[in-house]
């Protein structure tokens, strides 16, 4: 299974989202976006949920903000990995979803990134996947890579600047 559901609970959060699909992209990961509101339409998140194994998905990527209930919404239907990234509001910046968000029951887990970190979502969930796929953990470790010489550039472009 190589397909990853983007789920939010409203479209104010798909600039968000849109970091999490181009990172799912960029790994070449088939990517499922939906709006679906643990309150608004609670039955056919929880169906959603509850048919994402037999859909094909091997984790569900859920972002809300304010009371932010969709990941622990969407983890109480399945067994799948669901992460949860806290999106951003006008009233906490974001503190009150990241609590909701990580504060979940024994048993109900859901795996909680940063305040707006789609990005950081998106590789979490290929680094699910790479447990079982080594084409995938050979990408993630060329990003590794990537990151590793940016910095090590950086540094030495630096130390050359400031003679040190």
């Amino acid at each position: 299974m190589r397909k990853v559901a983007v789920i939010m609970g409203s479209t104010s959060d798909l600039p968000v989202a849109e970091k999490a699909i181009q990172t799912l992209k960029e790994y070449g990961i088939e990517t499922e976006v939906r709006v679906l509101s643990a309150h608004r339409c609670p039955n056919e998140a929880r169906e959603f949920a509850a048919s994402a194994r037999e859909s094909g998905f091997s984790c569900i990527i859920a972002l809300a903000g304010m009371a932010a209930h969709l990941a622990g919404a969407m983890a109480a239907n399945t067994t799948l990995p669901v992460i949860g990234v806290p999106c951003s509001g006008a009233k906490l910046d974001g503190m009150d979803a990241l609590l909701s968000t990580v504060q979940m029951p024994s048993g109900i887990p859901v795996a909680t990134v940063a305040i707006d970190g789609a990005k950081n979502a998106a590789i979490l969930a290929v680094q699910i996947m790479a447990v079982s796929d080594e084409g995938l953990a050979h990408k993630l470790q060329a990003a590794r890579d990537e990151g590793t010489a940016a910095v090590l550039k950086a540094d030495e472009e630096l130390r050359e600047r400031y003679k040190n």
